[in-house]
């Protein structure tokens, strides 16, 4: 068997998984979608990284989130997010991740639903796993000054199904906020070690964060609501 043969089981194998149960006509369209079309954007997301959020109005109110991102061009990169890295994953939210520079020239009022990335990478929370030492490091160097913008279209800490409108996700920004049992939840079923991925990135520079980032540290924050609005023809 080659090795690309043995790829293609690979995925018609976890296709046929995550099909399990479903009307047969889907099924074969699933499997043959999985085999035949190419999937360019799905592709280049070559980045796999796993963090939590937390609820933009809502510390208390935390979910892992496994990402997969591309860098789209130098001052953007844009993730899928999901609540595990699985075939059976569920499809929770996206981010955009966007340069300190680009960051400072946007409106004030967007800018309160941007989260700064600096306290994510110097403790060890966000991490990218398999990744060697070296690749891991140089990677997160760049990332520490960057800025994210992230909604949850499910909310998965609550429901089963993704009930109601995107919610607006924020990032921890000092140590003691984020929930240690589920970190070293984390760290047990990826076997990684936060403390030590702190250890290696302590000389990572840490940036001064731009103003108008983590809007909710001022004790006011903001978050989607369903409002109803006439319709124009």
């Amino acid at each position: 068997m080659t090795a690309a043969s043995a790829v293609l089981g690979r995925k018609v194998a976890a296709a046929a998984k995550v099909g399990a149960g479903h009307p047969l006509k889907h099924r074969a369209l699933d499997l043959a979608a999985g085999a035949l079309q190419p999937k360019y954007p799905l592709a280049a997301m070559s980045t796999y990284l796993n963090g939590f959020h937390m609820y933009a109005d809502e510390m208390g109110r935390q979910v892992e989130a496994t990402h997969f991102c591309v860098h789209l061009r130098h001052d953007l990169h844009q993730c899928v997010i999901f609540d595990r890295n699985a075939p059976d994953a569920r499809l929770i939210g996206i981010e955009y991740i966007i340069s300190e520079d680009r960051f400072r020239e946007l409106p004030d009022d967007e800018k309160r639903l941007w989260h700064s990335h600096h306290h994510e990478v110097k403790s060890g929370v966000l991490v990218a796993p398999g990744v060697p030492e070296l690749a891991e490091h140089a990677y997160f160097t760049d990332l520490v000054t960057t800025y994210g913008k992230t909604f949850h279209t499910w909310q998965y800490d609550r429901d089963d199904f993704p009930y109601g409108i995107p919610q607006l996700m924020m990032a921890f920004t000092e140590d003691g906020q984020a929930d240690e049992a589920m970190v070293e939840a984390r760290d047990r079923e990826l076997g990684i070690s936060t403390a030590r991925k702190r250890e290696h990135r302590a000389d990572i520079p840490e940036p001064d964060v731009a103003p108008g980032a983590n809007s909710w540290e001022s004790g006011r924050t903001v978050q989607t609501r369903l409002a109803e609005v006439d319709f124009k023809r």
